[in-house]
């Protein structure tokens, strides 16, 4: 089986993700945030390309079932419900709403994945819980690609570190997984800084702007590994949770 890691969506032909197990990872702050929102009752989170798209969507719901939610630069978008901060997806917030989110590098990269098996949200605050579903993969011989949403277009410490722990936690058998660089690279960032993710979030250049912006409390609540045990799947333009009714 092939594991590969694309440190930015924009390295990431139609071939790469075809008939794979995929994985998005937008740890500050989307990915952090879609699985807080599930996890605390949302009925689905709806991945849309810009704020406008956001705006137009909502006319479809009764304006209480939904929630628009989304930044620009890191700050909220002037008349959202909610901005991108999973501080703010609190079951009061959210329970039994659709979300509508857009942000500035996650949900892009959602949208770009293109034929996949199954596309999944990966961050630290839901580590095993998607592992568990790689470990799947990986029994089946299901290829798997994990796409780093990067920040801005470029390369991003935190998602390539995040990628690396899940390409290190990914069972395999001698010589029967072949890797690109890119999954080999970010093993050695991984193993780098370890358990010790706010290190992590202080040397990265977008956790560094966030802590300045004032976000210093969604460094600590992306840090939070493995405290929101849900696996979100992208399916038919729409973020839900993986459970008894959408088994794999």
């Amino acid at each position: 089986m092939q594991i590969d890691v694309f440190f930015t969506p924009g390295e990431v032909k139609p071939s790469d993700t075809a008939g794979r197990l995929v994985a998005v990872i937008d740890v500050l702050r989307a990915s952090t945030s879609v699985a807080v929102a599930l996890a605390n009752g949302a009925k689905t989170v709806i991945p849309l390309e810009g704020a406008d798209e956001v705006m137009t969507r909502a006319k479809q719901f009764e304006r209480s079932e939904v929630r628009m939610a989304g930044e620009q630069k890191m700050v909220p978008i002037a008349g959202f419900d909610l901005g991108n901060s999973p501080l703010e997806f609190t079951a009061a917030a959210v329970e039994g709403k659709t979300v509508l989110l857009t942000t500035t590098n996650g949900t892009r990269a959602l949208l770009g994945v293109q034929g996949a098996r199954d596309i999944v949200v990966a961050s630290y605050v839901n580590f095993s819980a998607v592992l568990t579903m790689m470990k799947v993969a990986a029994r089946t011989n299901t290829d798997i690609a994990i796409v780093c949403a990067g920040h801005e277009g470029i390369f991003s410490l935190e998602d390539s570190s995040c990628a690396g722990r899940y390409v290190r936690a990914i069972p395999r058998r001698a010589g029967s997984v072949v890797m690109n660089d890119a999954a080999s690279a970010s093993v050695v960032i991984d193993r780098k800084y370890g358990d010790n993710l706010a290190k992590i979030f202080q040397d990265s250049s977008h956790g560094q702007a966030l802590e300045a912006a004032g976000f210093v409390g969604d460094l600590a609540a992306a840090a939070a590994l493995d405290s929101h045990s849900v696996v979100p799947i992208y399916q038919d333009r729409q973020i839900t949770k993986l459970g008894p009714e959408r088994e794999r």
